[in-house]
């Protein structure tokens, strides 16, 4: 391929050809994503030229197959300049496919005629060269961000030890030519064992290369959460919304007192399609006379993908992850927890779209009172917290014409992301972050997916969509986010990743419409930390005065020493008066007066 041609160069000329080559390898191990358009051109005017050099060398001896895969190469190179301005999205694939081709042709020059009188140490490195190939291109094709962070790297320093060694080839060659005088200059005679021992340390080197990308790929598989057949949906739903299609045990931690079922059921989307949805429901084993009130629990963000629905944990069902739970179960309350609709079971997840959350979450509770077993009072008190919060808040709004057979008695709403477009100003006026980057991917694809008017091509550059679109596949407890967030920064060092202002358009108008907005029929209770991380505390007393104007009995807390996630983890200082303020509306217990502040 190229290496035939260059063995043809005048020594000079490949040497400045050695040199070019070993910085752009260089360039690009160092910098495997923000040379993105470096990489491109070089893989596809690399595969054209090799290709087509291949094609047309004398054909003595010439196996039909490598004509072949000369084509082939050719055909991939001008994929990839031609869909220069997709190169991200593409070069997954045509990485992974050029490292499959050149596995083969490196496994068919070790198995070579003899008569080609290859040395063994040759034929080695070769076999081990094209298998290591071969299964660095089946990772990338099972994990494609791993594609564009390690095989860009494999292909930089394919590209550095070329260049490197046409240089020191064209040294020797220049060595060799006669001086003015006419002298030729013979270097010392070279020892065949030192080859040959470079080839094999090579060889064993690749292997142990291989192996590791091998351990990689398993772990991260194995940290990837995996979603079990019981999500998925029947071709044909029960009719009407709240219906349980499926129920089973939940095979994780069980809190004292309690059993834990988890079931699928349907639900309505924002336009009102009908659409599976899970949930856990957590039930006390004591015994009862009357039906049992319910606690509402809408679950934080913990990503948008299917299998990062929090009924797929061990640790869902535990006090740690739904406050006073423990309380709860000890009043005999039942605590029914959904994931949302498009987490666990197939769909769109509504992350900050009240409607498609509140549906999801109240049906959840229509559909628990239909599972064996479980007798349930009409009467709801709602939970949330964070994107929960701004769930629970809708929930209880809608609920009266949603779901009328339920009674909500009230919403407790902590640290609530109430305000998705106030938020993203907040978080769009600072630095560029991990969080910012993480949390635009979130919120950005499923309203593209629920919205037409919302075009990921109008917030997002050209070419890394790819990166966009893997980061809302990731949840943060796996290990590939760390992938995709690397793989991200990469990207918007020298390009951003996001452009334009992501609180204007058609974005911005479907995060104002998804504000908490409006009056309620029962009491609120709003809670945060002042030391909340994650949403400004201004948000929140913007939020209680702005709910106190509009005629809402609204009573909010702070909370000095409290964080973001320290709120609703057990000793907070919160959890007594959510478990009073809640067994109170139970008991039917009104409280004396507003709440809501005094001007």
């Amino acid at each position: 391929m190229l290496p035939r041609l260059l063995a043809q160069a005048p020594p000079r000329a490949r040497i400045a050809v050695g040199v070019a080559v070993a910085v752009l390898g260089v360039l690009i191990v160092a910098r495997p994503l923000t040379s993105l358009l470096l990489l491109g051109v070089y893989v596809g005017v690399s595969a054209i030229v090799s290709g087509l050099l291949e094609l047309v060398t004398p054909p003595q001896r010439k196996p039909w197959w490598q004509r072949v895969l000369s084509v082939a190469w050719m055909l991939a190179g001008l994929v990839v300049l031609v869909f220069l301005g997709a190169s991200l999205n593409l070069l997954p694939t045509v990485l992974a496919m050029l490292l499959l081709l050149g596995g083969i042709a490196s496994l068919a020059e070790a198995a070579a005629s003899p008569g080609r009188r290859l040395p063994v140490s040759s034929r080695v490195l070769a076999a081990t060269w094209g298998g290591a190939q071969m299964a660095f291109g089946i990772l990338s094709l099972t994990w494609p961000n791993v594609t564009v962070l390690v095989v860009a790297v494999v292909f930089g320093v394919r590209t550095l030890v070329f260049g490197l060694v046409q240089l020191v080839r064209g040294i020797v060659t220049l060595a060799r030519r006669p001086d003015r005088g006419g002298r030729v200059r013979h270097p010392r005679p070279r020892r065949r064992w030192p080859a040959d021992a470079g080839r094999y340390a090579l060889a064993v080197l690749l292997v142990a290369v291989t192996v590791a990308g091998g351990f990689l790929n398993g772990w991260l598989q194995d940290g990837a959460p995996v979603v079990d057949a019981f999500y998925d949906p029947p071709a044909r739903l029960p009719d009407g919304h709240g219906q349980v299609i499926r129920s089973d045990d939940y095979h994780g931690t069980l809190p004292p007192g309690a059993r834990v079922l988890r079931m699928l059921y349907t639900t309505t989307d924002e336009f009102g399609a009908q659409v599976p949805a899970s949930a856990l429901v957590i039930v006390p084993d004591t015994d009862t006379w009357q039906p049992r009130p319910v606690v509402l629990w809408n679950h934080g963000t913990t990503g948008v993908a299917r299998g990062c629905a929090p009924s797929l944990r061990d640790d869902t069902a535990t006090r740690w992850a739904i406050p006073a739970l423990n309380d709860a179960l000890a009043h005999g309350w039942v605590v029914v927890a959904p994931d949302y609709a498009g987490q666990g079971a197939p769909g769109v997840f509504p992350y900050l779209i009240g409607e498609g959350e509140a549906r999801s979450a109240l049906d959840a509770v229509r559909a628990a009172a239909r599972l064996p077993g479980v007798w349930l009072s009409d009467e709801v008190v709602v939970w949330g917290h964070s994107q929960g919060g701004h769930a629970a808040l809708w929930a209880s709004q809608i609920a009266r014409r949603y779901t009328p057979d339920l009674h909500v008695l009230g919403t407790v709403a902590l640290a609530p992301a109430a305000e998705p477009l106030s938020l993203a100003r907040d978080l769009t006026s600072g630095y560029a972050s991990v969080q910012l980057t993480v949390l635009t991917a979130w919120v950005l694809v499923p309203y593209s997916e629920t919205y037409p008017d919302v075009q990921i091509a109008d917030y997002v550059s050209p070419g890394t969509r790819a990166v966009v679109r893997e980061l809302a596949q990731r949840c943060p407890s796996e290990p590939g986010l760390i992938v995709s967030v690397v793989a991200a920064l990469g990207v918007s060092e020298r390009q951003p990743l996001y452009i334009g202002d992501l609180t204007a358009g058609a974005l911005g108008h479907r995060l104002a419409q998804n504000g908490v907005r409006g009056t309620w029929d029962s009491p609120l209770l709003i809670a945060w930390g002042d030391r909340d991380e994650v949403i400004p505390r201004s948000q929140q007393t913007a939020l209680v005065r702005r709910l106190c104007a509009a005629g809402n009995d609204a009573q909010g807390i702070s909370y000095p020493t409290m964080t973001h996630q320290r709120i609703l983890q057990p000793g907070s200082p919160l959890l007594p008066k959510l478990v009073d303020w809640t067994a109170g509306l139970f008991a039917h217990r009104p409280e004396d007066g507003s709440h809501c502040p005094r001007d």
